[in-house]
């Protein structure tokens, strides 16, 4: 039991350099798709984001909800279509892609987060016009492209000892409301913050050298490696747009970016608390 005991302490005393690195900075978690699926990961997640909050880590949390929109559309009827793998987005669907993303799920982590201790304050990109937006594409109806980000709002509720909890919804000068990518908005979000670290939770293990074989995981990507790595074709697919949303917050000013596998117990305290890491980091 002692023996048990002394490991324990040795541990949290190894931790202690990445505390005093991430201490007092803003650390963006984008959350979302798949990675939300499991209640039981979920609640681990938000575990480990309270515990961040309570060392002093200015932890916001932006998440999406794919799955569940999707549910829901299928529930009244609509079809979900996609182009370039964004979903085509009209009137109806707007409302109720903000009744899921701002209601359901924003409610339900908020939610979480407090009964393990935390404090949290749920915004969406509506709320004091933090996500400003207009169209992106005619072809996708109200899929926004981000104009502005106002941070007061997630500001103020961090000064509070809040943590933020986004929905990414924008709106415009004329209160339409616009279906933003997650993925996106974390990006612009994290640079406007001038946040230390964006983690980004998906689904898979990170970049890998070869999509089929889960062990050829490429830990660090340099920003300007990344064009050879799409000329190789080891970025492609899907991990284009999330490769070019962490490119995008490095150049905005973000230190580092993450991209890890949502789905592994604990995987924001392995990357951020200790020197193994999980995922790829971009640098």
């Amino acid at each position: 039991m002692d023996m048990n005991i002394e490991l324990r302490a040795e541990i949290l005393s190894r931790a202690l350099p990445y505390i005093q690195k991430y201490s007092g900075k803003i650390l963006v978690v984008k959350y979302g798709g798949n990675a939300m699926i499991n209640e039981d990961l979920k609640a681990n997640v938000m575990k480990d984001i309270v515990l961040l909050s309570l060392i002093g880590v200015k932890v916001v949390l932006i998440h999406g909800g794919g799955p569940e929109i999707t549910e829901m559309l299928g529930r009244v009827g609509k079809e979900s279509r996609f182009v370039d793998g964004l979903r085509v987005t009209d009137a109806e669907t707007a409302e109720i892609v903000q009744m899921v993303l701002a209601g359901k799920i924003n409610k339900n982590l908020v939610n979480l987060i407090q009964n393990t201790g935390g404090r949290a304050i749920g915004l969406c990109g509506a709320d004091g016009h933090l996500i400003e937006a207009e169209p992106r594409d005619p072809r996708l109806g109200f899929v926004g492209e981000i104009t502005n980000i106002n941070t007061q709002p997630i500001l103020d509720v961090l000064d509070k000892g809040y943590i933020p909890v986004i929905s990414t919804v924008g709106v415009d000068g004329e209160g339409n409301v616009y279906n933003i990518n997650a993925d996106t908005a974390a990006a612009r979000i994290a640079g406007e913050l001038q946040a230390e670290a964006l983690i980004s939770m998906t689904d898979i293990r990170g970049l890998l050298r070869d999509k089929d074989d889960p062990e050829s995981l490429i830990p660090t990507v340099r920003v300007s490696d990344a064009p050879a790595l799409v000329a190789d074709g080891i970025i492609s697919g899907g991990m284009i747009p999330k490769v070019d949303c962490c490119i995008e917050a490095i150049r905005r000013g973000v230190n580092r970016v993450f991209i890890i596998d949502g789905r592994v117990p604990h995987a924001i305290l392995i990357e951020t608390l200790t020197d193994e890491g999980i995922g790829t980091m971009f640098y």
